[in-house]
């Protein structure tokens, strides 16, 4: 994976960070100084200060207050800085942030937006650009460790610190793999073993395999709502050995294989659990924790619920990258890193200095870890994480080694100029062919024709740098494939 660990850092000679007013250097270079990065940010700021109060705002989306309680009270009580937190819905918070820009609000400091929102955010000069106070202030080995940071960056435009590791993986009843009888029966049925599925058509073979309704069992949870299972055709197009642009911005979406791969997701759908089609995120954990279904689909967040004591899939569950495909008869995964949340600083605050600091601050080793420790959205991300024996016996070792595989190998979101919109259009139509009201042909037909108009509206130069810049942050083993 071609973390941008960092091509600026690389070809830039930056002079270590100061602190502006004292001379108080933020140390450079080591992992010791790292693990007390935020002791020395601390009292950075308050030098920086000089005995001067200030409150700031932070705007978080509903649901993620416990990772961010740990952080506000050491911070606080580190500095005197005063965090006053604001909370807003999950899917709220992203058309928050724009209100407060474009009606010329001042609701807030410092945000955590979803990842891929950043582009759009700043379309609006929703949010400061944050490489000065980078450069200033980041140790230079401080990006060494964290895994996935390409939603940080607009082009060269650091725009804030990534603090969640949402990459999509599968869950498998183990119980059900590792029944004999049903290791022979699948394997005489066809004719290869059962076993944790690499391809997406395993995967669909073993769901057929499994799902016996009469009995109350099930072949997956795969999320069948608006919002959430064009995630699944995203990785079930990449896995065709396509990417969904070409060179020219010509949509290859709607090629024969992601029709086919439309398809494949939509007759699938007949071996789901009845309540994919009206479950949100916490239902689909509360469905498949009932331990009836083979397989889902989700994030850390995901097994922090299945791991919880008392949980009937608790010590019952293998993990994986998101499957992929065969090209040429070389075999890869899928995986994406579809959500996250990033701290942003707001283009109204006073003090983006402090604001970005405390960004920093949140983010560093010791905090981050703290943080990631708590009962809540955040997830692993950086190398730190997958070592500490809290995070381990949460989440379990298994669990963060095939995490870990997926954040190396992740697509990146579909990190472009509007999005929301291109993100939109697709989610309505595929949801329209599930229900069965257009078919899967036309469904990416429409959406190609959507996303063509969107591109004109940006304008097509703009966006095709942003989007052979986006290509670029694939990982390897798909560049090798993709066409």
């Amino acid at each position: 994976m071609i973390n941008r660990r960092h091509f600026l850092k690389s070809s830039t000679a930056i002079a270590p960070g100061l602190c502006g007013l004292s001379g108080l250097a933020i140390a450079q270079g080591s992992q010791k100084n790292l693990a007390d990065l935020h002791n020395e940010i601390a009292t950075c700021v308050k030098q920086l200060l000089n005995g001067k109060p200030l409150s700031l705002t932070l705007l978080y989306p509903q649901g993620s207050f416990s990772n961010l309680e740990p952080i506000v009270k050491q911070f606080s009580a580190n500095t005197s800085v005063t965090i006053k937190p604001l909370e807003v819905g999950l899917d709220d918070i992203n058309s928050t942030i724009i209100f407060n820009a474009t009606q010329n609000k001042y609701l807030f400091d410092i945000a955590l937006p979803a990842s891929f929102s950043l582009h759009e955010l700043a379309s609006v000069d929703a949010l400061q650009v944050l490489n000065t106070y980078q450069e200033k202030y980041e140790p230079s080995d401080y990006k060494n460790d964290q895994l996935y940071d390409y939603s940080d960056y607009i082009g060269d435009a650091f725009y804030g610190y990534q603090t969640d590791g949402d990459a999509y993986l599968m869950f498998y009843n183990k119980a059900m793999l590792d029944n004999k009888d049903n290791q022979a029966r699948f394997a005489e049925n066809h004719n290869y073993p059962l076993a944790v599925p690499t391809r997406w058509e395993q995967l669909d073979d073993m769901i057929r395999f499994f799902h016996q309704p009469e009995q109350q069992q099930y072949g997956g949870c795969l999320f069948r709502v608006p919002g959430y299972g064009a995630w699944e055709w995203w990785s079930r197009f990449h896995a065709k050995g396509y990417y969904p642009l070409d060179d020219t911005l010509t949509p290859q979406i709607n090629n024969e294989a992601g029709i086919k791969a439309l398809q494949e997701m939509l007759d699938i759908s007949a071996y789901l659990h009845p309540n994919v089609a009206g479950d949100g995120l916490f239902d689909n954990w509360k469905t498949f924790s009932q331990g009836q279904t083979f397989c889902n689909i989700g994030w850390g967040g995901s097994q922090k619920a299945f791991n919880k004591a008392g949980s009937k899939l608790k010590d019952n569950l293998y993990y994986a990258p998101a499957p992929g495909g065969k090209i040429n008869g070389q075999e890869f995964n899928c995986p994406i890193f579809n959500w996250g949340w990033n701290y942003v600083v707001s283009s109204a605050c006073p003090e983006p200095e402090i604001a970005y600091l405390f960004s920093l601050y949140a983010c560093s080793p010791v905090i981050s870890t703290l943080s990631v420790q708590q009962d809540g959205f955040f997830d692993p991300y950086r190398e730190e994480h997958y070592a500490d024996s809290a995070i381990q016996a949460i989440y379990t070792p298994e669990f963060l080694s095939a995490h870990r595989t997926s954040m190396d190998q992740s697509i990146p979101d579909f990190y472009l100029h509007k999005q929301s919109t291109y993100s939109s259009v697709l989610q309505e139509n595929i949801a329209l062919a599930y229900k069965g009201t257009i078919t899967a042909k036309q469904a990416l037909d429409l959406t190609a024709v959507e996303w063509q108009r969107v591109t004109q509206r940006v304008g097509k130069e703009k966006q095709q740098q942003a989007w052979l810049d986006l290509k670029q942050k694939y990982p390897d083993s798909l560049k090798k494939v993709l066409r």
